[in-house]
């Protein structure tokens, strides 16, 4: 074959194969991204290469801490608007999320019972941290509750080279609640409560008496803060009715709450012969003690700490053992 003959071949082979593609492209079904509850398939209008992105429905009003908050005002309801779309649309980490609390609720929630704190302060833990222990901020803030190292000591939590509780999901949920009731004590109100754990007590205070309004919600404040407590209230419409935001689990999407013993440490270790000594290796007992910073603990006079021992069997996935801790995570 003499190279004209070639090129005239392979310009009917390219035309064959852009033929093919469209028509294929001219049969295909149309694709919906999101569906809500109240929208069903047949109005869906059936066009080629159809992508429905719907806008979500705000109720009329929210219930935060015990408290009924109308969202007829419109600055409320846009705020609420925003946040409950970011959140419905944003698929991968809400979802993880979800997952996430199927952990570490079971862990947050009796704590905060026992300090009467309202169920709902769950939520701002997801906002914080979205559910990861280890997680840190740009600013160091770290942990679930995002503890800053100066306030994380204030309220009771050990930060040195070796120990750092922040990363103690128990325990700096124990600070969480000190501070929650310092601040509910200063303002009485919870919505006011949350937003001064992101903006800080000394700045809701000082805006408070300058605008002179009662609560956050009336605030002016930077864009930060004011989205926090409408990034909470979203993200508890969405973990208590997942379904009609488009967010369909099963028991085995979610993640299992992994039992340990606890076992005290009275003297200084290596933490390798540690994990060792409880057939662990170094990664996993690091994995179900965050807090513990360095390679090793030291142990002076009269002090011990408590380590997390998770049960051997439990290390290993068999989603059918799943307990699910919200039922309505998985529910039709």
């Amino acid at each position: 074959m003499n190279k004209y003959n070639f090129l005239i071949a392979a310009v009917c082979l390219a035309v064959v194969i852009c033929a093919g593609f469209l028509l294929s492209g001219s049969t295909s079904s149309s694709s919906v991204h999101f569906l809500p509850a109240e929208i069903s398939s047949s109005e869906v209008v059936e066009e080629e290469n159809f992508s429905l992105t719907v806008a979500v429905t705000v109720p009329n009003e929210i219930e935060f801490a015990g408290k009924q908050i109308k969202l007829d005002r419109y600055d409320l309801r846009e705020r609420f608007d925003r946040e409950i779309n970011s959140f419905t649309y944003y698929h991968s980490t809400t979802l993880l999320m979800i997952k996430r609390a199927n952990r570490y609720f079971p862990v947050i929630e009796p704590i905060l019972k026992a300090h009467n704190i309202p169920d709902d302060f769950k939520y701002m833990a997801v906002i914080e941290s979205h559910l990861e222990p280890k997680a840190v901020s740009p600013a160091k803030a770290t942990g679930v509750w995002q503890f800053m190292e100066e306030t994380g000591k204030r309220y009771g939590l050990v930060v040195n080279s070796e120990v750092d509780e922040r990363y103690h999901v128990e325990k700096s949920t124990v600070a969480a609640c000190k501070y929650l009731k310092e601040a509910m004590a200063r303002y009485g109100d919870w919505t006011t409560v949350a937003a001064s754990y992101n903006a800080g007590m000394g700045r809701i205070n000082s805006e408070l008496s300058q605008q002179q309004v009662n609560t956050s919600l009336d605030l002016l404040l930077v864009e930060e803060t004011s989205r926090y407590v409408f990034r909470i209230y979203a993200i508890k419409q969405i973990f208590e009715q997942p379904r009609q935001y488009g967010f369909r689990l099963t028991n085995e999407n979610l993640y299992p709450f992994i039992p340990a013993k606890k076992v005290e440490v009275t003297e200084s270790v290596e933490l390798t012969d540690l994990a060792n000594k409880y057939n662990l290796t170094y990664a996993q007992l690091k994995e179900f003690n965050p807090w513990l910073r360095d390679r090793k603990l030291t142990i002076t006079p009269g002090k011990s700490y408590i380590v997390n021992i998770p049960e051997k069997s439990a290390l290993y996935y068999n989603p059918a053992n799943t307990k699910v801790h919200d039922r309505r995570w998985v529910g039709e």
